[in-house]
């Protein structure tokens, strides 16, 4: 095996030669990092990200523009919601965090705010290790406002900025995660929270790395705090969300980057993905890498809508949404599927087989067309291969 630094230096050169001649890397922030969370079978994304790929751009080059990404006045409201949970030296912030992790606490009369400002991305990241270990030692209520973390993805350091890092007067460490969706009655929409969870799991991470610096090592909390406005106002409340889950994902989804050598090596030789490159030529090397599309990435990748398209054309189940794609076991296609429910193909033992035979069955009875020979039934529309997974009545029906 070579040695760690001839391996790093080969990885380099390696992910330089997918992204193309003289094309600079793409610096993965939190939420890219957490989206390889949500879809962990995917290694088109895995080799993309872990190469530094600007999936917008490719998408682009493909033909298939994403409209992935947070609208202006999301943004705008978001930046405004924010600005005012820190205001005051962030006491609010810092009474939420008592009133929800630390009750037990000596409450926050007036909180430390240390000065975060350096030169560069690194620098920044030097001085909120600096601030970090003060903080600890000083055994007082500390809030780090946008503090700067590293973290390293397949050799090569990527930047976070959290919204918030607070350090307890026990000397842990806490993320903060503040959003501008609404938390109704106690609780928000759980899609746009579970999100949230995988992106606060990779801030976790890099700040897991910090404390790994320090003896004794400060402790790094698994419960986040959530700030979101109020049902429909914009004064903040908080929940305390457990991301152990998350974590554990992401770090596994890390430990597949940094082997994202395994993944090139099934390529054609010269497999490159600059965006400059021929259509034809371009969508041969983005179809030489497996992807696993579902529903979900719409919200979470740039080249969603092109796997999208591919993903219908092989009439892939997978389009129709994971559930229903772990539902439907060994059969990967709709032919499959329909060849299955029509009793032309598969075991009869399968549970998936029997549960579509069933379901043929009763659709059979209300339309009044039981007993009809399955060569004579009519194909389905081309719409059929695109429509929303079943409900959960009609998956229960069918069993």
């Amino acid at each position: 095996m070579p040695p760690p630094r001839t391996r790093g230096t080969a990885l380099r050169r390696l992910l330089a030669d997918l992204r193309g001649p003289d094309v600079p890397p793409k610096a993965l922030d939190a939420r890219a990092l957490a989206a390889l969370a949500a879809n962990p079978g995917c290694d088109r994304r895995a080799l993309l990200d872990g190469a530094g790929v600007d999936k917008a751009r490719l998408a682009d080059s493909l033909g298939a523009p994403s409209a992935f990404g947070q609208s202006q006045f999301a943004f705008t409201r978001g930046n405004a919601f924010e600005a005012r949970v820190k205001a005051d030296g962030g006491a609010e912030l810092l009474r939420l965090v008592h009133e929800k992790l630390d009750p037990g606490a000596e409450p926050p009369a007036a909180g430390a705010v240390p000065d975060l400002t350096a030169d560069g991305p690194a620098g920044r990241a030097a001085r909120t290790a600096l601030a970090l270990r003060e903080a600890t030692a000083a055994g007082g209520w500390t809030l780090l406002d946008h503090p700067m973390l590293a973290l390293d993805v397949a050799g090569t350091p990527a930047f976070l900025e959290p919204d918030a890092v607070v350090v307890h007067p026990d000397g842990g460490w806490t993320v903060v995660e503040i959003k501008s969706f609404p938390m109704l009655d106690g609780s928000a929409d759980p899609a746009k929270v579970g999100a949230a969870a995988r992106q606060s799991a990779v801030y976790v991470l890099a700040l897991e790395n910090v404390a790994g610096q320090l003896a004794p090592a400060p402790e790094v909390r698994h419960r986040v705090l959530l700030v979101c406005p109020k049902d429909f106002s914009n004064l903040p409340t908080a929940s305390a969300v457990d991301i152990r889950k998350q974590r554990s994902v992401t770090r596994r989804q890390l430990a597949r980057l940094t082997r994202v050598e395994d993944i090139a090596a099934a390529l054609p030789e010269g497999t490159c993905f600059a965006p400059d490159l021929p259509s034809a030529e371009l969508t041969a090397a983005v179809e030489a890498v497996p992807a696993t599309y579902a529903p979900e990435c719409l919200a979470a990748c740039e080249l969603a809508f092109h796997c999208r398209e591919r993903s219908r054309a092989r009439g892939a189940v997978t389009a129709l949404g994971r559930s229903l794609r772990a539902d439907l076991g060994g059969l990967t296609t709709i032919g499959e599927v329909l060849a299955a429910a029509y009793g032309e193909s598969g075991d009869p033992a399968d549970p998936a087989v029997a549960a579509l035979r069933r379901a043929a069955h009763l659709r059979a009875e209300a339309l009044g067309t039981a007993g009809t020979p399955p060569t004579n039934r009519q194909p389905l529309p081309e719409a059929a291969t695109t429509a929303s997974p079943p409900t959960a009545t009609e998956v229960a029906a069918c069993r």
